[in-house]
């Protein structure tokens, strides 16, 4: 990986240099992106866009959507589909990028690299039979909720625009089509990894795995052990990531192992959502039916997924397979211990615990038994909670009430926040950075898209992701785009998008 910057594009600031394309063929295949008939702006996000070391001012032009659809190619990009498999609801498939292209990397003025990809821009050699299109409703909800989490300060790709194509995109309905344009660290998978290990290809492993260390860990890169350097590497990311996705009632709808980046960033928006009432089980996935990524259950998906990626790492773990199996399982035991850690660390924040003790934990369950017990508003109660005010003013009282069960609850947690002496406006300090206002309730981003995508009325769109750029703040959104959903809402359901 490169430590100086290539020369930026005079017309628009992107310096490419794509390493992934100079793996060897196996990894990708080169592939043109499909033109559309009519593209135009939907949105561009222009705070990225500069972030990332680009003249905004000059990508954001009216005739430059065709270079967010793959209609032109930026100078210095060079496209290729990416192929991987993945286990999808736990059975293995030989997957790729269907509908999505990757142009290239970008280097930003930090030299952080940065894949820029195309979702939607038509077929590759790894459509298995889809359209290669994207429909505008998904695309919007993608660029809408990655946004929010980066703003939740949760490791996530990013959405630099979404184009619309001016063709139909035929689903159950016909739909207006879309291409978003993703940034990511990258998209290297667990699937990518388990391609390689369901073909044998030992060498394609090692390749990879070196890839991936001097991309995301070059400070674990010239260990000797460089398979298990990146499994520890991997499991104390996801452990991480999904600790963080607990803290703010995210349900990802959809972790199959294609849908796990090595790198710890939360990928792909297809069926995902929040809670509002607590309920581990929630599931919103119109396909999900068993409730295998059901909220409560996404520590133990991670961990199953976690082994799936320690199996494809086997044959570059150790040089027989008795020592292979041994780094594995000793990578995959310490997952639990770890993620209990990183869970513990971020409700500890939720209620302004900055010391430890042993019954934190205890004290966070209980919680959390309570607002099961009385379908209380997740992000609602513990944004309310304060221990310098009577109990009964920090319940969501829309959703719940305080009971005997609480009231005690609220004594000790008020005892335990006495014991570790620090002042009242640390405590809520700490609180208010780990407990948003503002979350993107499923029924405002559902009205939204609705909006958008079937009325090309854009304005509720930008004024929830207005509000979704400062969450944690008691000034940062209307009332209205707080609220749990109106009594009598329809259960949100999600899909794929393809």
């Amino acid at each position: 990986m490169p430590s100086e910057l290539p020369p930026a594009d005079p017309a628009f600031g992107w310096r490419w240099d794509p390493s992934y394309a100079r793996l060897p063929e196996g990894f990708h295949r080169r592939v043109a992106p499909t033109p559309v008939s009519a593209p135009r702006w939907g949105l561009f996000n222009r705070p990225l866009a500069e972030s990332l070391g680009l003249r905004a001012e000059s990508l954001d032009q009216p005739g430059h959507a065709e270079y967010f659809t793959g209609n032109r190619l930026f100078a210095g990009s060079e496209p290729i589909a990416q192929a991987y498999a993945g286990h999808q609801f736990g059975n293995l498939t030989r997957l790729g990028d269907g509908r999505a292209i990757l142009l290239g990397e970008h280097l930003d003025p930090a030299t952080r690299r940065w894949d820029i990809q195309l979702k939607g821009p038509g077929l590759t050699p790894y459509s298995r039979g889809g359209d290669g299109r994207a429909a505008l409703g998904p695309m919007l909800r993608e660029y809408l909720i990655s946004e929010a989490m980066h703003a939740l300060g949760i490791p996530t790709t990013r959405s630099l625009a979404v184009a619309l194509t001016g063709e139909p995109v035929f689903r159950e309905e016909t739909l207006p089509g879309a291409v978003l344009t993703r940034v990511a660290a990258s998209h290297l998978r667990v699937g990518t990894f388990e391609l390689f290990s369901a073909l044998g290809d030992v060498q394609a492993l090692k390749t990879l795995a070196d890839y991936a260390l001097r991309r995301h860990f070059p400070e674990r890169a010239d260990g000797p052990h460089p398979g298990k350097a990146l499994l520890e590497a991997v499991v104390e990311r996801q452990s991480a990531l999904v600790a963080q996705w607990m803290r703010v009632g995210f349900v990802h709808g959809v972790v199959n192992t294609d849908n796990v980046a090595v790198s710890g960033e939360t990928l792909d928006y297809g069926p995902c959502a929040f809670l509002d009432a607590y309920d581990p089980s929630t599931v919103f996935s119109s396909i999900d039916r068993q409730g295998r990524y059901a909220f409560g259950n996404q520590p133990k998906i991670t961990s199953w997924n976690l082994a799936r990626f320690a199996e494809a790492l086997l044959p570059i773990l150790a040089p027989d397979e008795a020592g292979a199996i041994e780094v594995a399982q000793a990578c995959l035991e310490s997952f639990p211990a770890r993620f209990r850690r990183d869970w513990l660390a971020a409700y500890r924040g939720k209620l302004g615990l900055v010391t430890e003790e042993d019954g934190d934990a205890g004290l966070i369950e209980e919680l959390l038994a309570w607002m099961h017990a009385t379908e209380a508003d997740f992000t609602r109660t513990f944004r309310r909670l304060r221990p310098d005010a009577a109990p009964e003013a920090t319940v969501a009282t829309d959703s719940a009430a305080p009971d005997t069960r609480f009231l005690d609850w609220h004594r000790r947690w008020t005892h335990r926040l006495e014991r570790q002496g620090l002042p009242l406006p640390r405590v809520l300090d700490a609180m208010s950075r780990h407990n948003p206002v503002i979350i993107p309730r499923n029924h405002a981003v559902q009205a939204a898209l609705d909006a958008a995508s079937q009325r090309q009325d854009w304005a509720p769109f930008h004024a929830l992701l207005t509000a979704l750029q400062t969450p944690y703040r008691e000034d940062g959104a209307p009332e209205s785009l707080s609220q749990p959903p109106p009594p009598g809402t329809p259960r949100c359901r999600t899909f794929c998008g393809t």
